[in-house]
């Protein structure tokens, strides 16, 4: 027998829910019922008790997504378990999709070395607070970075003091006393040994991190490799990554070449020579590079933010890990599995079409404005009327909030947040402030609990008008 859902709402959104699961055409079975209440995402826990009181023989109830209240709780005196089901209704005939199989997001092979750039002119304590902040965006192991001709006098001392702290540590220098003092001082990895330096392997028990010389000459990163193989020690290759129009296609293929004529080898790549030397969102280049580690098992990566725009590298870098490996374990595309490197753009930014608003605005009867966007603008209508544009200062003569300012500004500020979102194809809902993947205040925030109680929008309470 095909399972019977119940799918609870309010007046304004039953006939779109209908018309939704109809379209399509759903192998359960379902009734929906308005719970006599206007506005579908006013709904609660505590008012679903008091007013259901039939559960027409269903199987589960679902609830609109922002419903408010303890669910588990409301499931054990309804004798069904009660749903959350998306937060906006278009998505529902993906929420069917995807509710049975999630992808796992929670494991990685990929380990991130953060950089701690320009480190010789930071002082140990500086040091320790950006670890802490890169270990918090998801960095395995710490890396310090020197730079030439530069005394590091507290190489020791910033090494001891971050292993004290838990960290795994590299060290990037081609300075061979750094790196032999940074072995004995305790170093997991060190950057970059080449033919000249392997003697330095030899003297301390940090994992090298091998390089050819001239970094494009194989046949140099080939002796390497089966010096350290002779000697049966571990250590990652860097076929190194060069920025655009400086040999980054054939570095690129350099590292496909490296990967066919060494199967087995651990490889590493600097992304910073992309993400840092191209202004471009680095979001989308993380994506692609860690695109091509997955394909290529590479599963080390050496990741900077020096540059501002760089500035969340580490963050997106460790997303990208965990999509990249959701998607090759499962043999399948790295879409559909995590919005959060989508920042400026979302798959269906706008659920409704401007009929179906203009249906909408057809069935209000109090004066509070409601704020949609379409491919088309922007629309705020409530029960007088329905005004659209793409400019919010052509919309302020229609609104009659010249003497509320309160009101004023709460729309200023809707309209606002709506014209972003409707120039750059993003999802709007009124009351919420925009998503930025996993930028900005919302995503460094705790996710909200559903199953407590949040203050309604400004825009559900009843207009002043």
């Amino acid at each position: 027998m095909a399972e019977h859902i119940l799918f609870l709402t309010g007046k304004l959104a039953e006939k779109q829910l209908r018309r939704t699961i109809e379209d399509m055409a759903p192998e359960f079975e379902y009734t929906v019922h308005v719970l006599g209440i206007t506005v579908a995402a006013l709904m609660t826990a505590d008012m679903i008790k008091r007013r259901l009181t039939d559960t027409f023989g269903a199987d589960r109830i679902l609830v609109p997504g922002r419903c408010r209240g303890d669910l588990e709780a409301l499931s054990q005196e309804l004798g069904i378990p009660v749903e959350r089901g998306p937060k906006e209704l278009n998505d529902l005939p993906e929420f069917f999709g995807k509710a049975r199989k999630r992808p796992d997001l929670s494991r990685y092979e990929l380990l991130i070395f953060g950089e701690v750039v320009e480190a010789p002119h930071i002082d140990v304590p500086a040091i320790i607070r950006r670890a802490e902040a890169y270990r918090r965006d998801g960095a395995d192991v710490i890396d310090l970075g020197c730079l030439p001709a530069t005394p590091f006098p507290h190489l020791a001392d910033a090494i001891k003091a971050l292993k004290s702290e838990g960290f795994l540590v590299s060290v990037d220098s081609l300075d061979p006393e750094n790196l032999l003092l940074a072995g004995r001082a305790g170093a997991d990895f060190l950057l970059s040994l080449n033919e000249e330096t392997l003697w330095i392997a030899d003297e301390v028990a940090s994992t090298p991190v091998l390089i050819s010389t001239p970094h494009a000459d194989l046949d140099s990163l080939d002796r390497v490799i089966a010096k350290m193989q002779a000697k049966g020690r571990p250590f990652i290759v860097d076929p190194i990554l060069d920025p655009i129009h400086f040999g980054f296609t054939d570095s690129i293929v350099r590292y496909h070449e490296v990967r066919r004529r060494h199967p087995d080898v651990e490889i590493m790549m600097g992304v910073g020579n992309l993400t840092e030397l191209t202004h471009a969102d680095t979001a989308g280049m993380n994506a692609m590079l860690l695109g091509i580690c997955s394909e290529l098992h590479v599963r080390h990566i050496l990741a900077t933010q020096v540059s501002k725009h760089a500035c969340k590298a580490i963050k997106e870098a460790d997303l990208a890990r965990r999509i990249m490996l959701a998607a090759w374990e499962s043999n399948r595309l790295p879409k559909h599995i995590d919005d959060g490197l989508m920042a400026l753009h979302e798959r269906a930014p706008f659920p409704l079409s401007l009929a179906e608003i203009q249906e909408l605005q057809a069935a209000i009867r109090d004066p509070s404005f409601r704020i949609m966007i379409t491919a088309e603008g922007m629309h705020i209508f409530n029960r007088d009327g329905i005004w659209s544009d793409n400019d919010p200062f052509a919309l302020y003569p229609h609104l009659g909030v010249e003497n509320d300012g309160g009101h004023a500004f709460y729309l200023g500020v809707e309209l606002a947040r709506a014209q972003i979102a409707q120039e750059l194809g993003k999802r709007y809902a009124q009351d919420q402030p925009l998503t930025w993947g996993i930028h900005g205040r919302i995503a460094e925030e705790a996710p909200a609990d559903p199953n407590c109680y949040t203050p309604q929008g400004t825009t559900l309470k009843a207009s002043p008008r």
